[in-house]
């Protein structure tokens, strides 16, 4: 089918809105799932459904022939693991060479690389596209870092013309399965959040990344980075005030704010009971890291090249919000 577009990862919550944004242009768009069962979360979606194992190359170069543009929005989104090297850091590096090297052999035109806004230098203020996370505190973003690197690498190497997006923390409708920043946003509205660890985070709408991925893909130049996020980061604390406001009723309380010290303490005691459970831990070390960090990001090559135009966070926050207070992912 002529310029027909394939997303992996339709079954996630970026994919699932991307699919939603292409299908809704009027535009032929399959859509890849592992699991067959997420056919449903598709169910009224003008798209063709097919499974897209990244662990199947042979399998994942069948289900590309034919189209012109693949979306990789398919990976590993988690911060913990009983074997985090291999469940999500090899994971995330083997999806990302299987699905290039089923590009190339199926011919595919264009292809969208969705990487993170936590693959670049956030030290550097403002956050631009140019730079790489030089820091290894988290196996997520080092995983993400290493596998857009492995991107470029391939795409060079086999001769395919790709754009790269890297979305902030992206929130909002059609989560069939929380993510952890919509898990944040739903302990929150459950009124089990409990301490204020301090932590920053660079919110932007999900249908506005989907709308980016698609930007990219069109307008976007082959061999450049687009980094989909806002101007300015919001704090936990600034959610927990949102909340309170929309939902009077839910009683939601203002967490304290324990020191630095004692929040790094009770990580490390978290990550030991982890470990012997098997049960992700609801703070670790590497957050107190991670999401201290401000992140003001330069989106004017996004806003120019592309025409890019996230609504604002907190517009952002409010939509996720009453989305998640009418559903239960």
């Amino acid at each position: 089918m002529k310029d027909l577009s394939f997303v992996t990862g339709a079954g996630g919550h970026l994919g699932n809105n991307l699919v939603r944004a292409l299908a809704g242009r009027g535009l032929p768009v399959a859509a890849g799932v592992r699991n067959p069962a997420h056919r449903e979360r598709l169910a009224g979606v003008s798209c063709r459904v097919a499974l897209a194992d990244l662990s199947d190359k042979a399998a994942l170069t069948a289900a590309f022939r034919g189209a012109r543009t693949v979306y990789l929005a398919a990976a590993v989104f988690r911060h913990w693991a009983r074997d985090p090297e291999r469940e999500i850091y090899q994971a995330n590096l083997q999806a990302t060479r299987n699905a290039l090297e089923a590009a190339a052999a199926a011919g595919v035109a264009r292809v969208v690389y969705v990487s993170s806004l936590g693959a670049l230098d956030r030290a550097k203020t403002p956050i631009a596209p140019t730079t790489w996370n030089p820091k290894h505190e988290s196996v997520y973003f080092r995983s993400k870092t290493d596998a857009e690197k492995l991107a470029w690498e391939l795409a060079a190497r086999l001769g395919l013309e790709m754009v790269s997006v890297l979305p902030g923390a992206f929130i909002g409708g059609n989560c069939f399965s929380l993510t952890p920043t919509m898990g944040l946003l739903r302990t929150i509205l459950d009124r089990k959040l409990s301490v204020d660890p301090g932590f920053f985070f660079n919110f932007v709408d999900v249908a506005d990344v989907a709308e980016g991925c698609w930007l990219a893909a069109t307008r976007g130049r082959a061999g450049e980075r687009y980094l989909l996020a806002n101007e300015t980061p919001t704090a936990v604390g600034e959610i927990v005030a949102i909340a309170q406001q929309m939902f009077p009723e839910r009683g939601i309380k203002t967490p304290s704010r324990p020191p630095r010290v004692l929040l790094r303490l009770v990580a490390t005691l978290m990550e030991g009971a982890a470990r012997l459970r098997g049960v992700e831990p609801e703070l670790q070390r590497n957050f107190l890291a991670e999401f201290t960090v401000r992140e003001v990001c330069d989106i004017s090559k996004s806003r120019g090249e592309l025409g890019f135009a996230p609504r604002a966070p907190h517009e952002a926050i409010r939509a996720a919000l009453a989305y998640l207070s009418s559903t239960r992912p």
